[in-house]
């Protein structure tokens, strides 16, 4: 009598329907565990199996099952039928194909890759409310990156300190000033204070410089308390909320999406704690999947690294991750990603952030092209001249980009880019 029925979850032979979700897995079989069987127990696990045959079973549960039906070294493609998704529920697809199958004692290691998500599953799903047309709208920006920066050291300030921060990255020509992950509301800085206090120095430098100016405020906390910091404000004009979206869950990321929507805030997503499960290469969930959930449940806007400032992450990578949140379709790439048509879900925006300087702007935007939101922090308030040079130095650099000359070129009309070569040059953070 058999023990166990795995084996039944692969056939190669099968051909996934238009409207399966196929996800792409690496894995890893424990000592003693065939490939066949490894495969066999992640579908199994991720949609109707157990450990053990079963006496009975309705014959229906069979058009339920996932299918191993591609494996090539050790990359396997599993095919799930929709109708073992809750329609508009991502929490639930992430019970499944990222829920207790990385936990299984038969493999070593197990990674989703991707997973692409068809029209009929994605239509249940709203994605971010403007559209990266609607973000640069919205700020009145063409034909450049957005460009940003985060007070630093990114926590300490008091609010009036980190409004005076930041009314100085806007005089030097940035759009939007951010909070840092770990800044919600401290007894030195509460959000209240920082919002208030903030939105002053906006107008303040609105006025003076005729240009349109924001920030990334952060949110983050239960929901319940986003809803009521999200109302603040928008009470005093502000078009953006941030939100930690890794520690916040997606569930808490689904809620404010339409919450903010309804206020008129777009949504710019941290993705503090993406490395404690996607760093490891041989285990866990990749960045690119993350990026993926996060468009379909409706952020604006996400950190996808820089490969040459002082987070992990390649050029090859980046340049994925920025293809992913902003085309429409999406080709596949060997055992790297799949295939997707988002079909009506809108773009968002790449966030380029971590080690980056002036020096390094070329390498970024040759990466990314403009349509991006390029966050330098450090290498602004680290200029020999002070925050406001710091970014005057950082637009000098976007602008040389742009107009093909090399920054050196540029720094010998550009005093403040000048001044910056001559503390960075093009160092690269470890």
């Amino acid at each position: 009598m058999a023990i166990d029925w795995y084996n039944e979850f692969v056939d190669l032979n099968y051909t996934p329907a238009k409207d399966d979700l196929v996800c792409l897995f690496s894995f890893e079989p424990a000592a003693g565990i065939s490939t066949e069987e490894a495969v066999g127990r992640i579908a199994s696990e991720s949609s109707t199996g157990t450990w053990t045959t079963l006496f009975t079973m309705p014959p229906r549960m069979k058009r339920l099952q996932a299918t191993a039906f591609d494996i090539e070294g050790n990359f396997v493609k599993i095919a799930y039928p929709l109708a073992l998704w809750e329609e508009g529920n991502a929490v639930q697809l992430l019970s499944g194909i990222a829920g207790n199958i990385f936990g299984m004692k038969a493999l070593s290691n197990l990674r989703l890759i991707d997973a692409t998500l068809p029209q009929a599953y994605l239509k249940h799903f709203k994605g971010p409310h403007f559209g990266n047309n609607g973000i640069r709208k919205m700020m009145g920006i063409r034909n450049r990156p957005l460009t940003g920066a985060v007070p630093k050291p990114k926590i300490g300030f008091t609010a009036k300190e980190h409004a005076e921060v930041g009314y100085e990255t806007w005089m030097g020509g940035f759009d939007f000033v951010k909070d840092d992950e770990n800044l919600t509301s401290t007894s030195f800085n509460r959000f209240e204070d920082r919002v208030n206090l903030m939105a002053r120095k906006r107008e303040k430098a609105e006025k003076e410089t005729g240009e349109k100016k924001s920030a990334f405020i952060n949110i983050t906390a239960d929901v319940e308390t986003m809803k009521e910091r999200a109302d603040l404000l928008a009470e005093y004009g502000w078009n953006y909320a941030m939100i930690d979206v890794v520690v916040a869950g997606t569930a808490g990321v689904m809620t404010m999406r339409d919450y903010c929507s309804d206020l008129n805030l777009a949504i710019h997503a941290h993705r503090a704690m993406h490395a404690a499960f996607d760093r490891n290469r041989q285990h866990g969930i990749t960045m690119y999947f993350l990026a993926k959930i996060m468009r379909l449940v409706g952020v604006s806007q996400i950190h996808t690294g820089t490969a040459v400032g002082k987070l992990e992450g390649t050029k090859k990578e980046s340049m994925m991750l920025a293809d992913l949140l902003r085309e429409q379709k999406i080709a596949a790439d060997d055992n790297l990603c799949l295939a997707q048509d988002w079909g009506k879900i809108k773009s968002a925006f790449p966030v380029s952030s971590g080690g980056l300087h002036p020096g390094l702007v070329p390498d970024v935007l040759d990466i990314y092209g403009t349509e991006l939101v390029l966050l330098v922090s450090g290498g602004i308030h680290g200029h020999p001249k002070g925050t406001r040079a710091g970014a005057k130095a950082t637009m000098q650099a976007i602008e040389a980009w742009q107009d093909g000359v090399t920054l050196n070129e540029k720094a010998k009309k550009a005093k403040e880019l000048k001044q910056a070569l001559e503390k960075w040059g093009y160092y690269k953070p470890k």
